[in-house]
């Protein structure tokens, strides 16, 4: 065997239709086009956002300039708890992200991201709470009911921790690369 002798499988390479190459191909005249029109012709290409002559969808929207505040790319999103939700739970309970997600209070893609606890309502029992964050009111409440606060730590980005620090070195400091 060669490999002059190689081919691809019988039936898996079907070969190039050749268009405008006279009435015995089968494509010839108009080359599977149809009859005149903008279609037809060479360089007739219709732009996506065309309407048929009526003004664009695009040209119809008003203006606005920026991606709207949904798409910033450093934003922390919060699953927020109320403490009148914590009402569920014993007096002495941990409550952890988990525990809130097992009570029905998050949902499981809502328990891995980040918590914040909200003073609304009352809370009578002591909790231990652990979230990211808390409201002033909230904290406040929890332990005047007896409870504790757990801030669980968030990670920072070595990047922004390193472009930080730079910031306070001296331009000596950073040109003697130190």
């Amino acid at each position: 065997m060669k490999l002059a002798d190689l081919r691809p499988a019988p039936g898996s390479h079907k070969p190039e239709r050749r268009v405008g190459r006279g009435h015995g191909s089968g494509r010839g005249k108009t080359a599977g086009r149809g009859t005149k029109g903008q279609k037809a012709r060479t360089g007739g290409k219709i732009n996506r956002a065309f309407s048929g002559g009526q003004t664009r969808l695009s040209k119809r929207l008003p203006f606005l300039r920026g991606l709207g505040n949904s798409n910033i790319p450093f934003r922390r999103d919060y699953a927020i708890v109320n403490i009148m939700d914590l009402e569920l739970f014993e007096p002495g309970t941990q409550v952890t992200p988990d525990a809130l997600v097992a009570a029905g209070l998050m949902t499981k893609a809502e328990g891995r991201g980040l918590v914040k606890i909200l003073g609304g309502g009352e809370v009578d029992r002591a909790l231990t709470v652990h979230a990211h964050k808390f409201s002033s009111s909230a904290r406040a409440k929890i332990e005047a009911a007896g409870g504790t606060v757990e801030i669980i730590p968030t990670k920072v980005s070595e990047k922004t921790k390193r472009r930080k620090d730079e910031g306070k070195k001296t331009s000596a400091q950073r040109n003697s690369g130190v």
